[in-house]
C-alpha cells in the first residue's frame, strides 16, 4: 500500500514538473524576444537551468535560479530577487545562468528559442 502511495506521489510531481518544464520553455522564449538576447550556443547550457527552474517553480512556488547556492531556498524564493528573471537581469542584463545572453558574448549562439522537446530529451537524458 506505501509503495503504491508513493509510485502516485512521484506520478503527480512529474506531471507538475512537466507542466512547470513547458511554463519555463514558453517564458523563456518570450523572454528572449523581449529583451533581445539570445540562448547559449550549447542547448545543454538553457535546458539545464530551464529545468532547474521547473523544479523550483513546484517544490518552492517560484522560479528561484538554479545556478546559485542559497543557506534558505524557500526564503530567497520569498524575497523574489534572485527569481527568474534575477533583478542582475532585469537591471543590467547580467544571467550569471548564461539563459539569457547578449550577442556579443562569447557562448552566445544565434537562436531566440528551444523547443519544450528538445529540452525534455536532453533533461531526461542526464537523468
Amino acid at each position: 500500500m506505501t509503495l503504491l502511495r508513493a509510485e502516485i506521489k512521484d506520478e503527480e510531481h512529474e506531471k507538475k514538473l512537466e507542466k512547470a518544464l513547458k511554463s519555463m520553455t514558453g517564458f523563456t522564449n518570450s523572454y528572449l524576444k523581449k529583451t533581445s538576447t539570445v540562448l547559449c550556443s550549447d542547448p545543454t547550457i538553457p535546458s539545464v537551468v530551464i529545468k532547474g527552474l521547473a523544479e523550483h517553480k513546484v517544490s518552492l512556488g517560484a522560479p528561484l535560479c538554479p545556478c546559485r547556492f542559497y543557506d534558505d531556498k524557500e526564503k530567497e524564493a520569498k524575497d523574489g530577487y534572485w527569481n527568474c528573471p534575477c533583478v542582475p537581469m532585469r537591471e543590467r542584463k547580467e544571467c550569471h545562468c548564461m539563459l539569457f545572453l547578449e550577442e556579443d558574448n562569447s557562448f552566445a549562439g544565434t537562436e531566440q528559442n528551444i523547443e519544450f522537446e528538445t529540452v525534455k530529451k536532453i533533461t531526461g537524458e542526464m537523468s
